[in-house]
């Protein structure tokens, strides 16, 4: 498993609602959290794999913005 973390706007109790079924879809997730308490919102997500384009994908479907935080 490996842990990518992205930068999100995704800032409130609502929005973590409004993405959630998005990020449930992605088979390949193993747990995700939102810490809305970072300037940056940032997604800290367990992957099965290296392939994150399919979280950046559901993030987006779901209305929101996304990046991949660099240093990783």
């Amino acid at each position: 498993m490996k842990t990518i973390l992205f930068k999100t706007n995704i800032n409130c109790s609502a929005c973590i609602k409004s993405v959630t079924p998005y990020l449930n879809e992605v088979d390949t997730i193993e747990f995700w959290q939102v810490d809305t308490d970072n300037p940056d919102k940032v997604l800290k997500v367990g992957l099965e794999n290296d392939d994150d384009n399919e979280v950046i994908k559901a993030v987006k479907r779901a209305g929101f913005e996304i990046e991949l935080l660099e240093g990783q």
